[in-house]
């Protein structure tokens, strides 16, 4: 009976039970750190093959890419230019000035006794005197008129104090001290020039803001570039979007090589755009250079410097990615397998 029972009972034991059940299909999850890994791979491969793409057509890549290049070189240029202007403004006297004109019989121990007392001045930065003999030769070299001012029987121009505030930037202190020099005794006129910094400013301010809109309206340019592109390179591939749709593919990884595609074109323009600007630098160089020393200056034109470089360069990768985008998420939306 035991026995009966033994054989009975070992039909009926877990071990075929389990070798079945562990022989079934087992579902592996995948781990952060993988799909964060295969989405950095995705990426590099999408790069890359982005990058191929943009060199196997190099005549059109470059058509598409000198385009780009010009709508950012004449922003760029003109804001090159300011800052040399600045630049160039800044070796001449770019303060504001006050002229001092002194009485003709105001006695030389007196001047500079008044000069020395106006060095002293905390709201004066520097006090130059000229004479009435210095001013004369002055304005012979400046006017060329030296046979006719040598007929004159006495010296017409007076001795002037050249004072430079310190605080330039207070219109009503200096207009105080104006207001102080005038009252002294051995002021005959005081002259504040002011207005011709002024206008420098003003006229400064203004290319600037020249600037700023001409490069907004050319970056527009460039991403309207840009969508078109990228739209023609979505049509050219409809159907190999169609069946990466089929098998399950997102909008996302349909974009991705398009946005990389927007960043070569935009990155490559900025590089053009950065070359053009070198070269116009280069070739105006040489003549500037020969008009600043022909004024007794060695003034000379500043190039595209490592700012110009990654600015352009940086700049123009970010208005390719966004010009791709917008092109990607509005065309792909319209291609979905039936």
């Amino acid at each position: 009976m035991k026995h009966t029972q033994s054989r009975v009972r070992r039909p009926a034991s877990s071990g075929p039970e389990k070798r079945s059940r562990s022989s079934g299909a087992v579902a592996a999850r995948t781990g952060i750190g993988d799909r964060w890994q295969a989405w950095i791979d995705h990426h590099r491969h999408v790069a890359r093959e982005s990058l191929h793409r943009f060199l196997a057509t190099p005549m059109a890549s470059a058509m598409t890419a000198l385009v780009i290049a010009i709508a950012l070189a004449l922003p760029a240029a003109l804001q090159l230019g300011l800052a040399n202007f600045q630049r160039a403004v800044a070796g001449w006297d770019g303060q504001p000035q006050i002229s001092v004109f002194l009485h003709k019989d105001a006695r030389a121990a007196v001047v500079e006794s008044f000069a020395t007392k106006l060095r002293g001045d905390p709201a004066i930065a520097e006090v130059t005197y000229i004479s009435p003999e210095e001013a004369l030769a002055e304005f012979e070299q400046a006017s060329g008129l030296g046979d006719l001012l040598v007929g004159l029987d006495a010296n017409p121009l007076p001795a002037v104090l050249l004072l430079r505030p310190r605080d330039t930037g207070n219109s009503e202190k200096m207009q105080a001290l104006v207001e102080n020099l005038r009252d002294h005794a051995l002021s005959d006129s005081v002259v504040l020039d002011l207005a011709w910094v002024q206008r420098l400013t003003q006229l400064t301010e203004l290319g600037q803001r020249l600037s700023a809109g001409l490069a907004l309206l050319l970056a527009l340019g460039v991403i309207l570039v840009v969508v078109n592109t990228i739209r023609l390179h979505i049509e050219s591939r409809r159907e190999e979007i169609l069946v990466v749709k089929l098998v399950g593919g997102t909008n996302a990884f349909v974009r991705r090589p398009f946005l990389y595609s927007g960043l070569c074109y935009g990155a490559f323009g900025g590089l053009l755009a950065w070359c053009l600007l070198l070269g116009a630098v280069l070739l105006l160089s040489g003549p500037i250079s020969s008009l600043s020393s022909s004024y007794g200056s060695s003034y000379t034109l500043a190039g595209p410097g490592i700012s110009y470089f990654t600015g352009l360069i940086g700049g123009a990768a970010l208005l390719g990615l966004l010009g791709a985008w917008l092109a990607a998420s509005r065309h792909l939306r319209a291609i979905e397998p039936s």
